[in-house]
């Protein structure tokens, strides 16, 4: 039997990213990695996939290659990957309805009748489709590598700002992935800090100390000074300090999330205790909130996670993560919702992304930018709520 083996390869490569896309594998870990490794990128993307697929299967015919059999079994698997591809598609479409849901049922249905300020109603589908890997925007200006600390390029941060400067704006502080011994402060959640930023906030993206060079608590030791730097330096920038929120992707949103649930705690501020690290609200994408390094459930002290220092007080959350997560696993974040509904007099709202796996936040997809929405929604809202102004100085 004659294969066509330029054919071949093509859908085998396609077919084994599709695989780990869709049916995303989370145990054991080894297959959880190659989840991420292989199906990261094409199940934000699809749309890329199928195209790939679409214009080898042209040219396969074009050159003859699909009169013999070895080619006819070799386009109708690219068919059968086609429709796995279709499904990642639609599942990412699904998750404006289902951020759609998770913002009815945490801020109430009628969260729009108060929101005061403009927000997307659809999607930005030109630039999903056409340009998926520019995260930057002409609008919106990086001001690089800012030092806030003694810990050379491991305390710098960047600042996101519309060209216009915008006076009086809200202030997202954002920590990068990598658990806690890789990643950089330009890698991830691109779209959604110059989304914000050409809205008129001020986005800050910080670099913290990693291991094995340091550990906890420093990593959360460096958030803290971030959000002191906020504080002190906001409004050199435009931004008012008192409209502050935390956010994080996976590492990054267990630090944030400790941000948010430990304001002005001293074992997180040495040398800056009087620096009120009170925060409005937080924002966490596909989390970690699992033990600190393989420490055991009973270690001692049980300081190392978010869901350790719930309360009563904590601020309005907002919490993103998908379904087919192998690292920072959807049962944790069900769990750390709940705790949280269970303990927290203020909002939680928690949606969980159909499909959605980890590092959900570099490209411009559809899934994402729902995401982004949602972001959007959330914090226009805890803005425009009286009860959760703030006032530097009235943390508990």
């Amino acid at each position: 039997m004659n294969w066509p083996i330029g054919y071949v390869v093509a859908v085998v490569l396609v077919a084994w990213c599709t695989f780990f896309a869709v049916v995303a594998p989370r145990r054991p870990r080894q297959l959880a990695m190659m989840s991420w490794w292989f199906g990261q990128v094409i199940n934000e993307v699809p749309f890329l996939g199928i195209l790939f697929l679409v214009a080898s299967s042209a040219l396969a015919a074009a050159e003859g290659d699909l009169d013999s059999p070895g080619g006819k079994i070799t386009a109708g698997a690219a068919a059968v990957v086609i429709a796995g591809l279709v499904i990642a598609g639609w599942q990412g479409v699904r998750s404006d309805r289902v951020v759609g849901q998770a913002l009815g049922k945490g801020l109430g249905d009628d969260w729009r009748d108060r929101v005061d300020v403009g927000l997307r109603r659809h999607r930005p589908w030109a630039r999903i489709l056409l340009i998926p890997f520019v995260r930057s925007r002409r609008e919106v200006e990086r001001i690089n590598d800012i030092s806030y600390g003694d810990a050379g390029r491991r305390n710098l941060l960047d600042v996101y700002r519309r060209r216009d400067a915008p006076q009086n704006a809200p202030v997202l502080v954002y920590f990068h992935g990598g658990g806690y011994t890789t990643g950089k402060k330009s890698r991830e959640a691109r779209p959604l800090l110059t989304r914000l930023a050409s809205q008129g906030w001020i986005c800050i993206s910080a670099n913290y100390r990693l291991r094995p060079q340091v550990t906890f608590p420093d990593h959360q030791i460096d958030a803290k000074k971030v959000i002191a730097w906020g504080r002190e330096h906001g409004q050199e920038y435009g931004a008012d300090p008192s409209r502050l929120f935390v956010a994080g992707s996976s590492a990054g949103a267990n630090i944030a999330g400790l941000c948010a649930l430990t304001p002005n705690d001293p074992m997180f501020q040495p040398g800056f205790e009087m620096v009120d690290t009170t925060v409005t609200g937080a924002i966490l994408l596909y989390g970690y909130y699992g033990h600190y390094f393989g420490e055991e459930p009973d270690a001692s002290p049980s300081d190392l996670q978010p869901q350790d220092y719930v309360h009563a007080e904590a601020p309005p959350i907002y919490i993103a993560h998908g379904t087919k997560d192998g690292w920072g696993t959807v049962e944790g974040a069900r769990n750390f919702a709940r705790r949280l509904r269970r303990a927290a007099d203020n909002t939680v709202v928690y949606a969980e992304l159909p499909g959605g796996q980890h590092s959900f936040d570099v490209f411009h997809s559809a899934r994402f930018e729902a995401v982004v929405d949602g972001v959007e929604a959330f914090s226009a809202w805890v803005l425009a709520t009286p009860q959760f102004a703030f006032t530097p100085g009235s943390a508990p």
